[in-house]
Protein backbone atom coordinates (compact mmCIF):
# COMPACT_ATOMS: atom_id res chain seq x y z
CA UNK A 1 0.00 0.00 0.00
CA UNK A 2 2.87 2.61 0.75
CA UNK A 3 4.49 1.63 -3.10
CA UNK A 4 1.41 2.65 -4.13
CA UNK A 5 0.66 6.02 -2.54
CA UNK A 6 4.39 6.58 -3.20
CA UNK A 7 3.77 5.35 -6.66
CA UNK A 8 1.02 7.78 -6.98
CA UNK A 9 2.08 11.02 -5.34
CA UNK A 10 5.37 10.37 -7.93
CA UNK A 11 3.01 10.39 -11.02
CA UNK A 12 0.90 13.59 -9.08
CA UNK A 13 3.70 15.41 -8.86
CA UNK A 14 5.41 14.36 -12.42
CA UNK A 15 1.95 15.49 -13.98
CA UNK A 16 2.17 19.31 -11.93
CA UNK A 17 5.51 19.46 -12.97
CA UNK A 18 4.78 19.10 -16.85
CA UNK A 19 1.66 21.24 -16.28
CA UNK A 20 3.86 24.17 -14.87
CA UNK A 21 6.59 23.68 -17.88
CA UNK A 22 3.75 23.58 -20.68
CA UNK A 23 2.66 26.55 -18.97
CA UNK A 24 5.89 28.26 -18.61
CA UNK A 25 7.49 27.79 -21.73
CA UNK A 26 5.09 30.63 -23.99
CA UNK A 27 6.94 32.72 -21.43
CA UNK A 28 10.19 31.51 -21.73
CA UNK A 29 10.30 31.53 -25.79
CA UNK A 30 8.74 35.52 -25.76
CA UNK A 31 11.39 36.13 -23.34
CA UNK A 32 14.04 34.60 -25.77
CA UNK A 33 12.77 35.69 -28.77
CA UNK A 34 13.12 39.41 -27.84
CA UNK A 35 16.44 39.19 -27.30
CA UNK A 36 17.06 37.53 -30.87
CA UNK A 37 17.87 39.22 -34.11
CA UNK A 38 15.83 37.99 -37.24
CA UNK A 39 18.52 35.18 -38.32
CA UNK A 40 17.88 33.31 -34.91
CA UNK A 41 13.80 33.94 -34.75
CA UNK A 42 13.93 31.96 -37.75
CA UNK A 43 16.79 30.01 -38.11
CA UNK A 44 17.57 26.86 -36.24
CA UNK A 45 17.74 28.39 -33.44
CA UNK A 46 14.05 28.86 -32.39
CA UNK A 47 13.56 27.52 -29.02
CA UNK A 48 17.09 28.19 -27.64
CA UNK A 49 19.09 30.83 -25.68
CA UNK A 50 19.89 33.25 -27.39
CA UNK A 51 23.94 33.25 -28.93
CA UNK A 52 24.04 37.08 -28.72
CA UNK A 53 21.75 38.79 -26.24
CA UNK A 54 20.21 41.89 -27.99
CA UNK A 55 19.17 43.80 -24.92
CA UNK A 56 19.12 46.49 -27.58
CA UNK A 57 16.08 45.10 -28.41
CA UNK A 58 14.24 46.88 -25.55
CA UNK A 59 15.83 50.27 -26.10
CA UNK A 60 14.67 50.38 -29.78
CA UNK A 61 10.99 48.97 -28.38
CA UNK A 62 11.14 51.75 -25.73
CA UNK A 63 12.45 54.80 -27.90
CA UNK A 64 11.84 54.15 -31.46
CA UNK A 65 9.00 52.32 -30.89
CA UNK A 66 7.59 54.74 -28.47
CA UNK A 67 6.97 51.72 -25.99
CA UNK A 68 7.04 53.99 -22.90
CA UNK A 69 4.05 55.98 -23.90
CA UNK A 70 1.94 53.79 -25.29
CA UNK A 71 3.01 52.08 -21.65
CA UNK A 72 1.55 55.46 -19.94
CA UNK A 73 -1.19 54.92 -22.16
CA UNK A 74 -2.50 51.90 -21.22
CA UNK A 75 -1.85 52.27 -17.91
CA UNK A 76 -4.10 55.60 -17.72
CA UNK A 77 -6.87 53.85 -19.25
CA UNK A 78 -6.28 51.06 -17.20
CA UNK A 79 -6.92 52.31 -13.76
CA UNK A 80 -9.74 54.76 -14.45
CA UNK A 81 -11.45 51.86 -16.30
CA UNK A 82 -11.22 49.72 -12.89
CA UNK A 83 -11.92 52.37 -10.71
CA UNK A 84 -14.96 53.80 -12.19
CA UNK A 85 -16.31 49.65 -12.68
CA UNK A 86 -15.00 49.49 -9.18
CA UNK A 87 -17.47 51.97 -7.75
CA UNK A 88 -20.10 51.79 -9.98
CA UNK A 89 -20.29 48.27 -9.75
CA UNK A 90 -20.26 48.60 -5.63
CA UNK A 91 -22.98 50.41 -5.20
CA UNK A 92 -25.29 49.26 -7.92
CA UNK A 93 -24.65 45.76 -6.20
CA UNK A 94 -25.45 47.34 -2.47
CA UNK A 95 -28.74 49.28 -3.96
CA UNK A 96 -29.66 45.86 -5.70
CA UNK A 97 -28.60 43.34 -2.87
CA UNK A 98 -29.13 45.44 0.53
CA UNK A 99 -32.16 47.84 -0.24
CA UNK A 100 -35.44 47.42 -0.62
CA UNK A 101 -37.38 49.12 -3.72
CA UNK A 102 -39.69 48.04 -6.72
CA UNK A 103 -38.11 46.76 -9.96
CA UNK A 104 -34.33 46.01 -8.67
CA UNK A 105 -34.99 42.33 -9.40
CA UNK A 106 -35.92 43.21 -13.11
CA UNK A 107 -32.92 46.16 -12.93
CA UNK A 108 -30.69 43.72 -12.56
CA UNK A 109 -31.69 41.53 -15.23
CA UNK A 110 -31.14 44.18 -17.48
CA UNK A 111 -27.24 44.51 -15.98
CA UNK A 112 -26.92 40.69 -16.66
CA UNK A 113 -28.40 41.65 -20.58
CA UNK A 114 -24.76 42.64 -20.55
CA UNK A 115 -22.93 39.64 -20.55
CA UNK A 116 -24.73 38.64 -23.60
CA UNK A 117 -23.91 41.15 -25.70
CA UNK A 118 -20.35 40.65 -27.41
CA UNK A 119 -18.14 43.76 -27.13
CA UNK A 120 -16.55 44.10 -30.80
CA UNK A 121 -20.44 43.68 -31.86
CA UNK A 122 -21.16 47.01 -30.54
CA UNK A 123 -18.64 49.25 -32.28
CA UNK A 124 -20.65 51.10 -34.67
CA UNK A 125 -23.36 52.36 -32.60
CA UNK A 126 -20.27 53.27 -29.99
CA UNK A 127 -18.31 54.51 -32.65
CA UNK A 128 -21.55 57.49 -33.16
CA UNK A 129 -21.99 58.26 -30.20
CA UNK A 130 -18.76 59.44 -29.14
CA UNK A 131 -18.24 60.85 -32.23
CA UNK A 132 -21.49 63.06 -31.47
CA UNK A 133 -19.66 63.46 -28.19
CA UNK A 134 -16.63 64.37 -29.70
CA UNK A 135 -14.97 61.81 -27.26
CA UNK A 136 -13.11 60.33 -29.98
CA UNK A 137 -9.16 60.26 -29.77
CA UNK A 138 -9.62 61.15 -26.36
CA UNK A 139 -8.95 58.77 -23.41
CA UNK A 140 -12.86 58.34 -22.56
CA UNK A 141 -13.06 57.14 -25.90
CA UNK A 142 -11.85 53.63 -24.47
CA UNK A 143 -12.24 54.35 -20.90
CA UNK A 144 -15.98 54.42 -20.89
CA UNK A 145 -16.50 51.38 -23.38
CA UNK A 146 -14.60 49.60 -21.47
CA UNK A 147 -16.37 50.26 -18.20
CA UNK A 148 -19.72 49.37 -19.64
CA UNK A 149 -18.80 46.32 -20.95
CA UNK A 150 -17.08 45.32 -17.29
CA UNK A 151 -19.81 46.49 -15.52
CA UNK A 152 -22.48 43.19 -15.88
CA UNK A 153 -19.46 40.75 -15.05
CA UNK A 154 -17.92 42.81 -11.95
CA UNK A 155 -21.74 43.59 -10.75
CA UNK A 156 -21.75 39.56 -11.10
CA UNK A 157 -19.11 38.88 -8.93
CA UNK A 158 -20.01 41.46 -6.22
CA UNK A 159 -23.51 40.09 -6.09
CA UNK A 160 -22.35 36.87 -4.91
CA UNK A 161 -20.19 38.41 -2.51
CA UNK A 162 -22.38 40.71 -0.83
CA UNK A 163 -25.06 38.34 -0.20
CA UNK A 164 -22.79 36.36 2.16
CA UNK A 165 -22.63 39.16 3.99
CA UNK A 166 -24.77 38.44 7.07
CA UNK A 167 -27.37 41.32 7.00
CA UNK A 168 -27.05 41.66 10.94
CA UNK A 169 -24.21 43.37 10.20
CA UNK A 170 -26.02 46.22 8.69
CA UNK A 171 -28.90 46.40 11.41
CA UNK A 172 -25.64 46.44 14.11
CA UNK A 173 -24.15 49.49 11.83
CA UNK A 174 -27.24 51.09 11.87
CA UNK A 175 -28.10 51.07 15.19
CA UNK A 176 -24.58 52.70 16.12
CA UNK A 177 -25.49 55.35 14.05
CA UNK A 178 -24.80 54.77 10.36
CA UNK A 179 -26.95 55.84 7.70
CA UNK A 180 -26.68 54.21 4.53
CA UNK A 181 -23.55 55.86 3.10
CA UNK A 182 -21.52 54.47 6.89
CA UNK A 183 -23.05 51.21 6.33
CA UNK A 184 -21.81 51.01 3.05
CA UNK A 185 -18.28 52.35 3.17
CA UNK A 186 -17.69 51.13 6.71
CA UNK A 187 -19.00 47.15 6.69
CA UNK A 188 -19.82 46.48 3.05
CA UNK A 189 -16.60 47.50 1.07
CA UNK A 190 -14.07 46.25 3.76
CA UNK A 191 -15.55 42.49 3.26
CA UNK A 192 -15.65 42.94 -0.22
CA UNK A 193 -11.64 42.37 -0.97
CA UNK A 194 -11.92 39.13 -2.40
CA UNK A 195 -14.73 40.26 -4.98
CA UNK A 196 -12.44 44.01 -5.37
CA UNK A 197 -9.20 41.99 -6.24
CA UNK A 198 -11.10 39.27 -8.76
CA UNK A 199 -13.06 42.05 -10.50
CA UNK A 200 -10.16 44.14 -10.75
CA UNK A 201 -7.77 41.89 -12.25
CA UNK A 202 -10.90 40.64 -14.64
CA UNK A 203 -11.33 44.62 -15.73
CA UNK A 204 -7.34 45.01 -15.87
CA UNK A 205 -7.15 42.63 -18.06
CA UNK A 206 -9.91 43.21 -20.59
CA UNK A 207 -9.00 46.64 -21.22
CA UNK A 208 -4.82 46.03 -20.81
CA UNK A 209 -5.27 43.17 -23.77
CA UNK A 210 -7.71 44.98 -25.95
CA UNK A 211 -7.07 46.23 -29.37
CA UNK A 212 -10.04 46.27 -31.79
CA UNK A 213 -11.74 49.32 -30.17
CA UNK A 214 -8.41 51.02 -29.09
CA UNK A 215 -7.48 50.81 -32.72
CA UNK A 216 -10.77 52.36 -33.85
CA UNK A 217 -11.53 55.05 -31.75
CA UNK A 218 -7.77 56.62 -31.50
CA UNK A 219 -5.76 57.78 -34.14
CA UNK A 220 -3.26 60.04 -32.72
CA UNK A 221 -0.26 58.71 -32.20
CA UNK A 222 -0.03 60.14 -28.92
CA UNK A 223 -2.98 58.35 -27.25
CA UNK A 224 -2.61 54.62 -28.85
CA UNK A 225 -2.36 51.91 -26.33
CA UNK A 226 0.05 49.46 -25.88
CA UNK A 227 -1.68 46.52 -28.68
CA UNK A 228 -1.59 49.25 -30.97
CA UNK A 229 1.69 50.34 -30.36
CA UNK A 230 2.97 46.77 -30.70
CA UNK A 231 0.98 46.10 -34.24
CA UNK A 232 2.47 49.76 -35.18
CA UNK A 233 6.28 48.03 -34.93
CA UNK A 234 5.74 45.48 -38.00
CA UNK A 235 6.83 47.31 -40.81
CA UNK A 236 5.43 47.14 -44.21
CA UNK A 237 8.13 45.72 -46.21
CA UNK A 238 10.23 44.55 -43.62
CA UNK A 239 10.01 43.73 -39.87
CA UNK A 240 12.86 43.51 -36.94
CA UNK A 241 10.56 40.80 -34.68
CA UNK A 242 13.22 41.22 -32.02
CA UNK A 243 11.87 44.72 -30.83
CA UNK A 244 8.46 43.49 -31.07
CA UNK A 245 9.34 40.76 -29.05
CA UNK A 246 10.55 43.25 -26.08
CA UNK A 247 7.20 44.70 -26.76
CA UNK A 248 5.57 42.29 -25.93
CA UNK A 249 7.30 41.23 -22.90
CA UNK A 250 6.76 44.85 -21.40
CA UNK A 251 2.78 44.44 -22.10
CA UNK A 252 2.45 41.41 -20.68
CA UNK A 253 4.75 41.76 -17.69
CA UNK A 254 2.12 43.90 -15.62
CA UNK A 255 -0.50 41.22 -16.10
CA UNK A 256 2.36 38.77 -14.42
CA UNK A 257 2.80 41.64 -12.17
CA UNK A 258 -0.89 42.34 -10.76
CA UNK A 259 -1.36 38.37 -10.53
CA UNK A 260 1.18 37.93 -8.29
CA UNK A 261 0.40 40.52 -5.71
CA UNK A 262 -3.25 39.92 -6.03
CA UNK A 263 -3.17 35.96 -6.48
CA UNK A 264 -3.98 35.64 -2.88
CA UNK A 265 -7.13 37.51 -2.76
CA UNK A 266 -8.28 35.79 -6.40
CA UNK A 267 -7.86 32.62 -4.47
CA UNK A 268 -10.08 33.76 -1.75
CA UNK A 269 -12.85 34.69 -3.87
CA UNK A 270 -12.82 31.30 -5.58
CA UNK A 271 -12.89 29.49 -2.11
CA UNK A 272 -15.29 31.55 -1.28
CA UNK A 273 -17.29 30.67 -4.10
CA UNK A 274 -16.88 27.66 -3.80
CA UNK A 275 -18.74 27.16 -0.20
CA UNK A 276 -21.44 30.12 -1.34
CA UNK A 277 -24.83 28.57 -0.16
Amino acid sequence: MKNNSRGARIAIYAGLILWMIINLFPVYWMFTFSLKNNEEIFGSNVIGLPKNWLWSNYTSALSTGNMAKYFLNSTIVAVATILITLAVALMATFALTRLIWKQRKNLNKFFMLGLTIPIHASIVPVYVTLSRLHMLNTYWALIIPYSAFSLAMAILVCTGFMNEIPRELDESACIDGCNVWGIFFRVIVPLMKPAVATVGIYTFLQCWNELMFANIFISKTALKTLPVGVQALSGQYTTNWGPIGAALVLATFPTLLVYVFLSKRIQESFIAGAVKG
